[in-house]
């Protein structure tokens, strides 16, 4: 069964930075695409960033030059650097697997439990 746990949640003030991780069990990234989404009260569960199995990233247009997803393949760990952080990046931050589901998240396999991220004026 695949196990998804993310990390590295916290509370900034606007402009900072997190490191988001997201340690993966049972899923190889050969098996298809991994990414983050996040939902804040309210709201659906929206598409971060998502990176297939050759490493190809796909980016929301309100990140875009702010964050980056990466992928240590040795630990099977999967990263988000979020730079510039903005109050509306406030949400609860989920690591999600699948095939290839873009940032669909009704196309997502597997998830983990979610990392609260909270960012103040």
């Amino acid at each position: 069964q695949v196990q998804l746990v993310e990390s590295g949640g916290g509370s900034v003030q606007a402009g900072g930075s997190l490191r988001l991780s997201c340690a993966a069990s049972e899923y190889t990234f050969s098996s298809g695409s991994m990414g983050w989404f996040r939902q804040s009260p309210g709201n659906v569960r929206e598409g971060v960033a998502a990176m297939d199995y050759v490493g190809t990233t796909l980016y929301a247009d309100s990140v875009k030059g702010r964050f980056t997803i990466s992928r240590d393949n040795a630990g099977n760990i999967l990263y988000l650097e979020m730079n510039s952080l903005k109050p509306e990046d406030t949400a609860m931050y989920y690591c999600a697997a699948g095939g290839d589901f873009l940032l669909r998240a009704q196309s997502v396999a597997f998830w983990g439990q979610g990392t609260q991220v909270t960012v103040s004026s």
